[in-house]
């Protein structure tokens, strides 16, 4: 979600990383990274409720709208309340394009965690504001091509962590858990992280739609500094979040961040581009999450949105 409000001086535009062409998907011919986990984390395997707290404890507010409700309220789900979808119609009206843009950033990150299993030897995940779960689940993807890839989600909406168990399906190779956290608790995250998954391995960062809920820009760098400082090189990446690029989009966040519901704060590309700073950019750069190695059909390239996203790759 979304608002015509920058916080801190946007950095200058960063060469090679903006871009708005369709990038070509090459085939891996196999998966980069073999061998097994080690020390204790290699006994954690399939599905656990470890991260978990009891739902009672985080009650759900439905009395105002919520993002990750509003957003499976567009992508189609059934997990949301009246005042969720009075909102998204209230939202869709101004701005009918978002529905589109939400089910291109689930696209987004489907070809993104892909990219990361098959072609960059990726087998850890952690998932930061994983939403309600839907088709083509972060671990889904990743263990239909490494089946022992770990897995951990993290999100503080109560009616997630209710519904925590769906994403839960892990295979018995693999391992996936739960943790019930903010974004802007990012030392609290690693510590839970660091009992679950291996830092002396590459890990894959998923931060999906969240960090325009940051409202300072300064300080949501500062999140994803600390967070992919931790990482081991190797790590990845990966982010994607909704720009002020049409009026429309910009007037319907307004409306929406007076709602009561936490604000989204739309930035420029050239802010999202500044959350890759000291990474390389994977192929083919920032772009419109459309057109991040897009696979062409038979209609065509698909059409621009307004979110832009990209991968990075720290050395």
């Amino acid at each position: 979600m979304m608002r015509d409000q920058t916080v801190g001086t946007a950095p200058d535009a960063m060469p090679g990383i903006i871009s708005g062409i369709c990038g070509n998907r090459a085939l891996a011919t196999g998966l980069a990274r073999k061998g097994t986990f080690r020390g204790a984390r290699s006994r954690l395997r399939g599905a656990t409720l470890a991260g978990m707290t009891n739902p009672s404890q985080h009650p759900i507010d439905a009395s105002v709208p919520h993002s990750a409700r509003v957003w499976n309220y567009w992508l189609g789900g059934k997990d949301n309340y009246p005042v969720d979808r009075e909102a998204g119609e209230k939202f869709l009206e101004t701005f009918p394009g978002i529905a589109q843009e939400a089910r291109a950033a689930r696209a987004f990150l489907t070809r993104a965690v892909r990219y990361l299993a098959e072609e960059a030897g990726i087998r850890q995940f952690l998932d930061i504001g994983t939403g309600l779960p839907t088709a083509d689940n972060t671990h889904e993807v990743a263990q239909t091509l490494r089946p022992d890839a770990r897995i951990l989600y993290v999100d503080n909406d109560p009616l997630v962590l209710t519904h925590a168990r769906a994403l839960l399906t892990s295979t018995e190779e693999g391992y996936a858990d739960y943790l019930h956290a903010s974004l802007e608790e990012p030392k609290e995250i690693l510590a839970a992280a660091r009992e679950r998954l291996d830092f002396d391995e590459p890990i894959g960062l998923i931060i999906i739609g969240v960090l325009a809920h940051v409202s300072g820009y300064g300080r949501a760098k500062d999140i994803v500094r600390t967070l992919r400082d931790a990482l081991p090189a190797g790590s990845h990446l990966i982010i994607s979040d909704g720009t002020h690029s049409h009026q429309a989009n910009v007037e319907a966040q307004e409306d929406y961040n007076e709602s009561g519901a936490v604000a989204y704060n739309l930035r420029s590309k050239e802010e999202i581009a500044g959350f890759f700073e000291g990474l390389e950019v994977v192929d083919p750069g920032l772009t419109t999450v459309t057109r991040w190695r897009c696979e062409e059909t038979e209609f065509g390239t698909p059409p621009e949105v307004d979110g832009y996203g990209g991968v990075g790759r720290k050395s």
